[in-house]
């Protein structure tokens, strides 16, 4: 069994490294929390040690950022400190740590702690096995999914004009939806009207998953940017697969943990950076869904543009003015063509 030891006390990683390696088990170290996550992630080990409060990034932050990839979210976790306070404690297990021992410890604790939770992963790994059919144990890739798979078995299909709702906010899921052909955008709105662009969808991609998952009216709403044909995967269905299917289950919470780190940039983006920068990256990110291919150009009305970007309709026209005037976009109308595409990448003014 392999061990990831993360701890910047020298002696106390030394320490517990020999007498893990005494107890027959293989140990890598890291010496702070930062580098622990990279080498979590590079040697998947079988359990990992790691102490609170350390440099570069504490230990709360490992677990976040580990609980977060579905690659290491299932690794036992156990927390090695000299904090022994009950709130502490409490913080740990709310993050999703599987126990918590503090310094100085027994060796025998933490010899028995170790195989407890050893134990316990080995038993949930055995029950997936027993519980998962031949035909189940197959790969399932959101991005290249085989439109024979059993998520589509009850599909339903249905064609939407551009501009069309498809649903709204504060209203009931029913379907997962996939494009079969076509764009969509999702959005927010707020008490006074305004909209806040939260998803931008176009071929081969699921959307309105979220609300599933967690069982709750939409967060917000879906319409059609052009003509859209749509597959409709009935709630029951999806529910049945995340439920029984470990595969199905792993690609959404991969999907999902995706988009929790993209969020994060894009509300970065929003407190921090000026009206230009966040005008930039809105434009790459249309044309990254849209188009890629920048020199052709591609319509996006300056409202969305705006509500991508958490500014004016007046401010983007006037940022998109100060582009062509420094010659990294030309416009036609409501179509941008992007000359500069890494100028406008990396803008940071």
């Amino acid at each position: 069994m392999n061990v990831l030891i993360i701890e910047d006390n020298k002696d106390v990683l030394e320490n517990t490294t020999e007498l893990l390696e005494l107890s027959g088990y293989k140990v890598a170290g890291a010496e702070n929390g930062k580098i622990g996550v990279s080498k979590a992630k590079e040697l998947m080990p079988d359990l990992i040690i790691c102490d609170i409060m350390m440099p570069e990034m504490d230990g709360y932050d490992v677990l976040y950022y580990l609980s977060i990839d579905p690659k290491t979210s299932t690794i036992p976790f156990i927390f090695l400190t000299a904090k022994s306070d009950a709130q502490d404690f409490r913080k740990g297990m709310e993050l999703g740590a599987d126990d918590y021992l503090t310094k100085p410890f027994e060796e025998i604790d933490l010899l028995k702690s170790i195989e407890r939770r050893l134990n316990k992963s080995d038993k949930i790994k055995k029950s997936f096995g027993t519980n998962t059919t031949a035909s189940e144990k197959g790969q399932f890739d959101l991005e290249n999914v085989d439109k024979d798979h059993d998520l589509f078995k009850n599909k339903k299909k249905k064609s939407f004009r551009a501009k069309n709702f498809i649903f709204l906010q504060y209203g009931s899921p029913l379907y997962l939806y996939y494009i079969k052909k076509g764009q969509v955008k999702t959005f927010k709105t707020n008490e006074d009207g305004k909209e806040l662009i939260t998803g931008l969808y176009t071929d081969n991609e699921f959307f309105g998953y979220h609300s599933l998952l967690k069982d709750d009216e939409y967060s917000d709403s879906a319409i059609a940017v052009v003509d859209t044909e749509l597959e409709l995967i009935p709630k029951e269905e999806f529910n049945s697969l995340i439920a029984n299917r470990r595969e199905v289950a792993n690609e959404f919470i991969k999907m999902l943990s995706k988009e929790v780190i993209d969020k994060e940039s894009e509300l970065l983006s929003l407190a921090y950076n000026s009206v230009k920068k966040r005008v930039a990256d809105g434009l790459i990110k249309y044309f990254d869904k849209y188009s890629q291919e920048y020199s052709r150009g591609l319509q996006i009305p300056r409202e969305d543009l705006a509500n991508i970007a958490g500014t004016s309709t007046e401010s983007v026209i006037r940022t998109l003015s100060e582009f062509k005037k420094d010659g990294l976009i030309t416009t036609e109308g409501k179509t941008i063509y992007i000359k500069e595409e890494k100028e406008l990448r990396g803008y940071k003014y």
